[in-house]
């Protein structure tokens, strides 16, 4: 009888300490994708005060201009570490944006940059 109850003493043991690790190891910190296209503006006006505070003033249109660039920036280059394309030498494409103001497109970085060269050696 004791025998059992030690396996399953084991067993639970196992379970709660996966539980802990996973609770301690987790990060609950918001990403750029868990942003939604209606928390923009909120996230813009923020940015409006937070600059302001700073004593470097910068409007809430300009700020949301700015988060709208640096999303199309994450969501076309890849990161830092992925794979032959990072590194010197890397240059993304050019790739048309919508300008809200004017309702014309601007270049910017394309996901899909030229294969790497390799060389034997």
């Amino acid at each position: 009888m004791i025998a059992e109850f030690n396996w399953w003493l084991l067993i639970v043991g196992l379970v709660v300490g996966a539980g802990l690790t996973w609770l301690v190891l987790s990060d609950g910190r918001r990403r750029e994708a868990d942003l939604e296209e209606a928390e923009l503006a909120e996230e813009a006006a923020w940015l409006e005060s937070a600059m302001s505070e700073e004593g470097r003033p910068v409007d809430a249109e300009t700020a949301e201009r700015l988060l709208r660039l640096h999303r199309a920036y994450l969501a076309v280059v890849p990161p830092p570490d992925d794979g032959p394309w990072s590194g010197d030498g890397f240059e993304p494409a050019e790739v048309d944006l919508p300008d809200p103001a004017n309702g014309s497109r601007t270049a910017a970085p394309s996901a899909e940059p030229d294969p790497p060269v390799r060389t034997p050696g």
